[in-house]
């Protein structure tokens, strides 16, 4: 069913960790009035996993047909794709990792990875799509906004960072120009390195005709709202997301309230997300003047997410029986004929034996340094003897950080690498305690993972709308019942 398009959606999906919100969640939610966003993390491994898998219905092959450059894609396919999939607990092929001067099969595969999401996203309607960007991973932006603009990307959304370099990026790939990207590095002489890419050069054709998307950078504060239009334009900002600390992922450290009536003021359309996934905070979000909200835990417990199945009905289960435990505990605390000694001690029974959904605030774990949600799961990154036995490995180098050689090169290094590695390249020992590989954890989350890695699992720390979806503990929903619920 697809909803008529309205100029400012009442709801967006968030883009979620690595491959949640896959293109199928993104065009559901748009063809349902949201604005579908399809996550953008390190999507070249992404592209390569699933055509390791069998490409399961062709949808990657059928996207990658209509690329405007199809030696491109040929070959990589050619390199990757395993008709019927790769054998069952067999490990994928490794990813290529990327540096400041990127082989041309690794551009041409990340453009190409974002092409085909987005792609698919729009297939066969008429509304608006977006794609989500951490600014943290930065080496792939230029070759990532690429792919976007030729499939014909509505919005970018981006977080994780200060995305002051969006909207020119934007404009000199709509026009044809070089664009370029400049990476902070950690040193003393060299402080920034910039990388640059022409597109018509790289692909020796013209580009088919293009439009320049709309830009909706995540803030979390009315100063961050102020130094965005100082920085770019109120004229090339859409509209903010304004993340609060209750949201999930990487997020902002707990700070002053926002002044909605100030960022009102600015004329600049913005949305509110973090635990505002109900039609109570929809309505709250519309009276201090924003168009709507940002949801993403009510999405990525759906059943159209590309969260591993076991996973999110485990979340679920839990999550739902928190519910079930506060309706025993006033049940016990309304009950006048019961001593308060046998009461205390009923509850804390109770609360002993639920298995009940928490979510930690990780100051560590991230090697971002930001903070992080954490959901407490077993057998995931958040337990410590998961934690402690995983082998330390960097294999995927989607958070590595640039930092100056003593010969003046640029190196790359990771606070969740192996600590030989980490100390051999200048870092310090102790900056490594705590910090957990997210790009394998995230991948094994979203079900694209190898065997031998544990997931982690990041969400926001409201769950009520798992009451007013699901009756038993057992209970599924998908995108639609969330659209319908959050609207009602």
């Amino acid at each position: 069913m697809e909803t008529k398009k309205t100029e400012y959606p009442q709801v967006i999906q968030g883009g979620m960790g690595v491959w949640i919100s896959d293109w199928r969640l993104a065009k559901i939610v748009s063809m349902l009035g949201g604005l579908g966003t399809i996550s953008g993390v390190i999507p070249w491994k992404v592209l390569i996993n699933i055509l390791q898998d069998g490409d399961q219905g062709g949808h990657i092959r059928r996207a990658l047909a209509t690329f405007p450059f199809p030696g491109h894609a040929e070959k990589i396919l050619q390199k990757y794709f395993i008709e019927g999939g790769k054998k069952k607990g067999a490990k994928y092929k490794q990813a290529p990792m990327f540096t400041v001067n990127p082989s041309d099969s690794l551009i041409s595969l990340t453009i190409c990875a974002v092409y085909a999401f987005v792609w698919l996203a729009k297939e066969g309607h008429k509304n608006p799509i977006s794609i989500n960007f951490l600014e943290k991973v930065a080496m792939p932006h230029l070759y990532a906004v690429t792919g976007a603009m030729l499939a014909g990307v509505d919005f970018i959304t981006v977080g994780a960072g200060l995305p002051f370099q969006f909207p020119k990026v934007m404009e000199d790939i709509l026009k044809r120009e070089t664009a370029e990207y400049a990476i902070p590095v950690d040193g003393k002489n060299i402080k920034s390195w910039t990388m640059k890419f022409n597109p018509e050069v790289f692909f020796g054709a013209k580009l088919p005709p293009m439009q320049k998307p709309k830009f909706l950078p995540i803030i979390s504060s009315n100063l961050l709202a102020d130094l965005m239009i100082k920085m770019v334009g109120a004229e090339n900002i859409y509209g903010f997301v304004v993340e609060l600390d209750s949201a999930g992922g990487h997020n902002a450290p707990k700070k002053r309230p926002i002044d909605y009536a100030k960022l009102s003021k600015l004329g600049i359309p913005f949305w509110v997300g973090g635990a505002t996934a109900s039609p109570e905070m929809l309505k709250w979000a519309l009276s201090v003047g924003a168009k709507g909200v940002q949801a993403g835990s009510i999405f990525a417990l759906s059943e159209d997410s590309h969260l591993d199945p076991n996973l999110r009905k485990k979340i679920r289960r839990i999550g739902f029986n928190r519910f079930r435990l506060d309706s025993c505990l006033d049940f016990i605390k309304n009950q006048i004929w019961i001593p308060n000694f046998i009461k205390s001690f009923a509850s804390l029974v109770l609360v002993k034996c639920y298995k009940i959904l928490k979510v930690k605030t990780d100051a560590i774990i991230s090697p971002t340094t930001f903070l992080f949600e954490v959901a407490c799961l077993k057998d995931t990154l958040s337990e410590e003897n998961i934690y402690n036995g995983r082998k330390r490995v960097c294999n995927v180098g989607g958070l590595v950080t640039l930092y100056e050689k003593p010969d003046g090169e640029i190196g790359y290094r990771c606070l969740a690498e192996p600590e030989e590695s980490f100390l051999s390249k200048g870092g310090n020992l102790k900056d490594t305690v705590g910090r957990g590989c997210l790009c394998n954890g995230l991948f094994t989350t979203c079900g694209l993972g190898d065997p031998i890695e544990p997931p982690i699992v990041t969400l926001g720390i409201y769950f009520g709308f798992l009451k007013k979806l699901m009756k038993y503990k057992n209970d599924r929903y998908w995108a639609v019942d969330a659209m319908k619920y959050i609207l009602s």
